[in-house]
């Protein structure tokens, strides 16, 4: 006896595992999110401003007004870790420490994002 199953009905009761490597990148994302949280509560600043702030990467989507090309390169740039990690570059290199603070709540929403996929 052979059954035909719908797409409807192997959807609703199939789950399909992540892949090993969107596994990765969550666990990857995991541990960003944990260290700089660490690091930020190393930074002794106030969690309300990280609170206040977790939220600001995201306004780069206000890009998507000039256009989608434009838009998602203006989210996904400040999506990756270059501009963080070089702010808090700067921050050390130039003895700006109050600027700590912010870049590691940028890495944190960074990585947060990546482990919810």
């Amino acid at each position: 006896m052979t059954t035909s199953l719908t797409p409807e009905a192997t959807s609703a009761t199939a789950s399909p595992l992540p892949s090993p490597v969107t596994l990765l990148l969550r666990l990857e994302g995991l541990a960003v999110g944990v260290i700089s949280a660490v690091l930020y509560a190393r930074t002794g600043a106030s969690w309300w401003l990280f609170a206040a702030l977790w939220l600001a990467p995201d306004i780069s989507i206000l890009g998507y007004f000039a256009g989608p090309c434009r838009g998602s390169r203006i989210y996904n740039a400040v999506h990756t870790y270059t501009l963080p990690i070089t702010l808090a570059v700067c921050a050390l290199l130039f003895h700006a420490n109050a600027l700590l603070p912010f870049a590691a709540i940028w890495v944190n929403h960074i990585g947060v994002d990546r482990m919810m996929g």
